[in-house]
């Protein structure tokens, strides 16, 4: 497994930035390609071809592009059509950038696949996935919204299988409660790529609240504080040392692609991540975990 870094948890400029992941140890960069000079709208072929080889000169790779477009994911059926076309264009431009996986919040998954929402979201993945398998490129939705065997319910439902998953341990920790040992077990056909984040739950409440609050205000939403704090790799609840065998358990070899949303001093905070999995990546572990079969949990 990879070191990857989301370029824009720096708070730097684009480059400046990708020199900061180079200095910091990362071997990967995740970067969000949704406004500014990374909207494809705003990147022309000529520009495209000189990030992609600055990216290279300083011996990095790009692990995913960040395609989320905030608000309520696919949701609502009247935003599909815009959505569903700035997720191809970002797509497009993985590919041309030499990645391969956009990963993105597709809002909250109902428990009742009757209710419009699901019928928008399922609506949106089918068609964003079939395009994937065209250009070459994987959608991944990141974990957190709703409950593990819900999502592996949802994805194991559609027609076409270009979305995958970003596992995001904290997401889980922080929001539904779910252990990302397990939850990487019963997604292990589908993940494509990680976030390492670390976080605590303070609160316990219905996963869609939050993330309506997200939708609303953002990472900044000062009502999200009531519910879960984001912190430093190694100080919450996600227990890395488990989860990293699990995903060698079940053969995952992509990045682990460091996030920090938050915090005064986010540069500190990713080199000490860096350290962290450089660490844990390669410490001595006890025997391997048993290898759990998908059709042991209950979805």
């Amino acid at each position: 497994m990879k070191i990857g870094v989301i370029v824009d948890s720096f708070r730097l400029p684009l480059r400046e930035g990708l020199r900061r992941a180079e200095e910091v140890g990362a071997e990967g960069v995740q970067i969000y390609a949704v406004a500014g000079e990374m909207d494809p709208d705003n990147l022309s072929l000529s520009a495209r071809r000189e990030l992609k080889e600055f990216i290279r000169s300083l011996g990095l790779e790009i692990s995913a592009l960040c395609g989320d477009l905030g608000g309520h994911g696919f949701a609502r059926e009247e935003e599909l059509e815009w959505r569903i076309a700035k997720s191809k264009q970002i797509m497009d431009l993985a590919v041309e950038l030499g990645a391969s996986v956009v990963t993105t919040h597709i809002g909250v998954i109902p428990e009742d696949t009757s209710d419009p929402a699901y019928r928008s979201i399922k609506a949106a993945c089918e068609e964003l996935a079939s395009y994937g398998d065209r250009v070459g490129a994987t959608f991944a939705v990141e974990t957190g919204p709703e409950p593990t065997g819900r999502l592996r319910r949802f994805l194991d439902g559609l027609e076409h299988k270009g979305v995958r998953v970003n596992l995001d341990p904290a997401n889980l920790v922080m929001v539904t409660g779910d252990d990302p040992v397990e939850a990487t077990y019963i997604l292990q056909d589908y993940i494509v790529h990680t976030h390492a984040k670390d976080g605590i739950m303070l609160r316990k409440t219905d996963p869609k609240l939050i993330y309506d609050h997200f939708a609303e205000g953002g990472i900044e939403d000062f009502r999200l504080g009531e519910y879960f704090q984001e912190v430093p790799l190694g100080r919450g609840q996600v227990d890395f040392d488990r989860w990293l065998r699990a995903l060698k358990d079940i053969g995952y070899d992509g990045f682990l692609t460091i996030e920090r949303e938050v915090g005064e001093d986010p540069a500190k905070d990713i080199e000490e991540a860096v350290r962290f999995l450089a660490y844990h990546r390669i410490k001595p572990h006890a025997p391997p975990l048993v290898r759990v079969p998908v059709n042991s949990f209950e979805f």
